[in-house]
C-alpha cells in the first residue's frame, strides 16, 4: 500500500499543488446569496467540490463551518467526502484535533478509520498535548494508508508567541514539531511519508531543514492572509517536488458562486503555484 504522502505526490504531478479550502462561513453563505442555513452549507460545499474537482489535487473542508450546524451539517460533510471520492478528490480534514491518547484513539477512528462516514484521506491534529499523544492517528493513518498533518508553523499570527517559544533543549517549538515528524516519517520507510506538516506561508523559514522532512507541507496563508504563490516557491525552495501543497480558500471562493468562475479562480492560483513549485 502506498503512503498518503506518495499518493498526494501523484497527484500533485498530475493536478499540481492546489489545494482549495471549501470554507462555507457565514460570510461566503452570504457574499453567494445563500441563507445562513444548512441549505446554504451544503449548497456552497458541493457547488466549490464541482467547480474545481479537475483542477486541485486535494481539497481541504474546515470541519467547524460544519459543525455549527450540529448533525445536520456533520451530514453535509458526509455527502460532500462521497462526492468528493467519487470525483476522485483527496479530502484533508481541517479538524485539528488533539488530545489525550485515549480520547485521540476515537477522533482517530472517527477521522481516518475503515468505515467512519466521517473518514478523510488526511486529517490536521495539533501537538500541544505532545507528539506522543497524536500516536492514535499515526497508527492508523499507516494501517489505512491516510494521511496526518500536524500544526507546525501556522499562518495565523496569534500562534507566533507559542510557536517560537524555547524548548528545554532550546530550540523552537515549531523546529521541534518538525523534527519529530521528519523522525517519524523516516521511521515508516523510504518514500514521501504519511506524516506532514503545516506551515503557513506567511511565514519566516523555520530553524529546520524543509527539505528534509520526507513528508508532504500543507501550505495555508495563500491569497487573502497575505502569501503569493512566488512567497510559496521561496519558502520551499529544495524541497522535493510533489511535497508541497498550498491552500487557497477565500481568493477561490470569492469569485463564486458562478462554477466557471470559481474554475477559472483555481486554475490560475494552480498555475502560478505550478510555475513557482
Amino acid at each position: 500500500m502506498d503512503s498518503f504522502g506518495e499518493r498526494l505526490r501523484g497527484r500533485i504531478d498530475e493536478r499540481g499543488p492546489l489545494c482549495v479550502g471549501i470554507d462555507p462561513s457565514a460570510d461566503v453563505l452570504s457574499a453567494w446569496s445563500r441563507s445562513d442555513s444548512v441549505e446554504g452549507l451544503e449548497f456552497v460545499a458541493r457547488a466549490t467540490l464541482d467547480a474545481v474537482s479537475s483542477v486541485v489535487a486535494a481539497v481541504k473542508v474546515q470541519v467547524g463551518f460544519f459543525e455549527r450546524f450540529a448533525s445536520s451539517g456533520l451530514q453535509v460533510l458526509e455527502r460532500v467526502l462521497r462526492d468528493a471520492a467519487a470525483a476522485d478528490v483527496l479530502v484533508i480534514a481541517d479538524a485539528k484535533r488533539g488530545d489525550v491518547v485515549t480520547t485521540n484513539e476515537g477522533y482517530a477512528r472517527a477521522w481516518l478509520g475503515e468505515g467512519s462516514p466521517l473518514a478523510a484521506d488526511a486529517v490536521t491534529v495539533s501537538p500541544y498535548l505532545g507528539l506522543d499523544s497524536l500516536e492514535p492517528f499515526f497508527r492508523l493513518a499507516v494501517a489505512t494508508g491516510r494521511g496526518v498533518f500536524v500544526l507546525a508553523s501556522t499562518s495565523n499570527p496569534e500562534g507566533r508567541s507559542f510557536q517560537l517559544a524555547r524548548t528545554g533543549d532550546d530550540d523552537t517549538v515549531e523546529a521541534s514539531v518538525l523534527r519529530r515528524v521528519s523522525d517519524l516519517n523516516r521511521r515508516a520507510g523510504p518514500g514521501l511519508g504519511p506524516f506532514g506538516a503545516v506551515v503557513g506561508a506567511t511565514r519566516e523559514r523555520p530553524h529546520f531543514a524543509l527539505a528534509d522532512l520526507s513528508g508532504p507541507y500543507l501550505v495555508p496563508g495563500v491569497g487573502v492572509q497575505g502569501a503569493s504563490a512566488a512567497d510559496v516557491g521561496r519558502l520551499f525552495s529544495g524541497c522535493p517536488r510533489g511535497s508541497v501543497l498550498a491552500s487557497v480558500s477565500r481568493a477561490v471562493a470569492n469569485a463564486g458562486p458562478e462554477p466557471r468562475a470559481l474554475r477559472d479562480a483555481a486554475q490560475r492560483w494552480r498555475d502560478q503555484l505550478n510555475d513557482a513549485l
